[in-house]
């Protein structure tokens, strides 16, 4: 399945230059996130834009398949990524900042689209698991008997994707997907979840 990974936005509530390159010990965090959808079989793509130039430079020197959208809003830039790159099967997107996610996820994803028959499907954690991102938290479903929020992981059908298609709405309780790094705090808590026994107390760009 063809994955789409979003970091064409600023990033500037975290205020640390170019979000998805901000590192995570020692290592970019959007580089977390295309490694759970590699190990979980996807072709990855990055969708970057003018607004983060040194992301596409990230990905280019690191060979890493790159799309350069214009930045005209998160959904915007899917259809038009889906659209150019002639995509009609299904896609799953992601945004860059859930450094916590992996590959088991992914593939949980996956199955669970396989299984329920419909165009699309979005995946949702407890509104307790969900930190960071005050947008996210403040949009919320009852999913399952649970209020939720969207983790930032979902499936479309590239043929339809200029339109509205009906979807299965997955809920995965585990905190780690629904660590959305936006702040410093959220930074530190993305540390202690990957690598516990980090101690650098600064995070700069791996540019």
């Amino acid at each position: 399945m063809l994955a789409l990974i979003l970091a064409g936005g600023l990033g500037s509530r975290l205020n640390m230059g170019e979000k998805p390159l901000v590192t995570i010990c020692g290592r970019p965090m959007i580089e977390y996130v295309i490694d759970a959808f590699t190990q979980a079989g996807c072709e990855s793509v990055v969708v970057a834009s003018p607004q983060t130039p040194y992301t596409r430079n990230w990905c280019r020197a690191h060979g890493i398949p790159l799309y350069s959208a214009h930045a005209r809003g998160y959904v915007a830039d899917i259809v038009e990524a889906v659209t150019e790159l002639g995509e009609e099967g299904p896609v799953i997107t992601s945004v860059s900042d859930i450094p916590c996610i992996t590959a088991e996820h992914v593939t949980r994803v996956q199955e669970a689209y396989l299984r329920a028959g419909t165009p699309a499907l979005s995946t949702w954690v407890p509104v307790t698991h969900c930190t960071g991102s005050a947008r996210r938290a403040s949009y919320q479903e009852e999913i399952d008997r649970v209020n939720a929020c969207p983790a930032g992981v979902n499936v479309l059908l590239g043929a339809r994707i200029a339109e509205a298609q009906e979807e299965y709405r997955l809920l995965i309780d585990d905190p780690a997907l629904g660590l959305n790094v936006n702040t410093r705090a959220d930074l530190a808590a993305a540390t202690r979840c990957l690598c516990p026994e980090y101690r650098e107390t600064s995070h700069h760009k791996n540019i």
